[in-house]
């Protein structure tokens, strides 16, 4: 979205000169203070656009800069496609736009790029949800998008874990794509940056005004902490368990690669090749239903509350198939 504008008001400046911040804002059908922001961040990004002041002022760049769409090499070219995902676009409201982006930069590349780019686009596809589960449903997912940008705050009624229904006034920094769902990062006013997955806002209202950005907030950087804290605050125990030979990748895809890698290295082995593995379990029950797909393969040596559900659950599978 934000991109696409910039490109956009650069090219306004290239084609038309000098240009007031009313009349670029005008022509993008954004707000002057939008206007402004933008121009710094082409700026920033090495674009030499300047300021004249005075009532004959407004936006120019630099005599002589251009710039050239087609000074893409094959391979950036390609990579711009890979970036173009049709289902989050669609999702955000951007699908047309997207689609008519990569018309407009397929038809300014030369022949060598653009061959290079179609090729990418038809035999490469990146499919965000994880297999057997749908995308979720985010009526307000275009809302949320439309208030992080023009950083205008947001009032939610929102479906909490265990169906409470809270009322929450935010500020919204950003949106986060992971695994097929939706997550807005964002803070009420004051308050600590939280997570809210989109898909369990049940009202949504845009409220007048607009919110100051906290300038050090960074949202690639708040989300690998979050991530890290969210893995290390969800395993509650250990379990200790006697893994058969060859069947590492089965329980790599049980437990998760990362945990059954660590565990691994410092396993010890029996003379019959067996290892004995202590990984960490997010709860009893849950770590039986888990190991219970692995059969024969893993015996479970303790806790010992968790190897008597373990008996449990053979014993009435012997019954049923006697």
């Amino acid at each position: 979205m934000r991109a696409s504008r910039l490109l956009s008001l650069l090219l306004l400046l290239q084609t038309r000169g000098r240009m007031t911040a009313p009349e670029l804002a005008a022509e993008l059908e954004v707000s002057v203070r939008t206007v402004y922001r933008d121009v710094e961040a082409l700026s920033a990004a090495g674009v030499p656009v300047y300021a004249d002041r005075g009532p004959a002022g407004g936006y120019q760049l630099l005599d002589g800069f251009r710039t050239r769409l087609n000074g893409l090499t094959a391979e950036e070219a390609s990579s711009l496609f890979l970036a173009g995902l049709p289902g989050p676009a669609a999702e955000l409201g951007l699908s047309e736009v997207v689609a008519n982006a990569e018309l407009k930069l397929l038809s300014a590349l030369p022949p060598e790029p653009r061959s290079h780019a179609s090729r990418m686009r038809d035999r490469f596809l990146l499919d965000v949800p994880s297999w057997y589960r749908s995308s979720d449903d985010v009526p307000f997912l275009s809302t949320v998008a439309d208030a992080v940008w023009e950083q205008r705050p947001l009032r939610m009624t929102y479906r909490r874990w265990g169906q409470q229904e809270v009322e929450r006034d935010i500020h919204p920094f950003g949106l986060v794509l992971k695994g097929g769902s939706w997550y807005l990062v964002a803070a009420p006013p004051g308050g600590s940056t939280r997570t809210y997955r989109v898909a369990r806002i049940l009202t949504l209202e845009t409220l007048p005004g607009t919110f100051e950005r906290p300038p050090s907030f960074d949202l690639t950087g708040f989300w690998h902490q979050y991530a890290k804290e969210f893995r290390e605050k969800m395993y509650t125990g250990e379990a200790v368990i006697k893994v058969a030979p060859g069947v590492e990748n089965l329980l790599a895809y049980t437990l998760g690669q990362d945990v059954v890698t660590a565990a691994l290295a410092q396993a010890e082995d029996d003379a019959e090749g067996w290892r004995t593995l202590t990984v960490p379990i997010e709860s009893i029950t849950h770590a039986r239903w888990l190991l219970l797909r692995m059969g024969p393969s893993v015996e479970v040596l303790g806790p010992p509350e968790l190897r008597g559900l373990m008996v449990e659950a053979v014993t009435e599978l012997g019954k049923m198939y006697g």
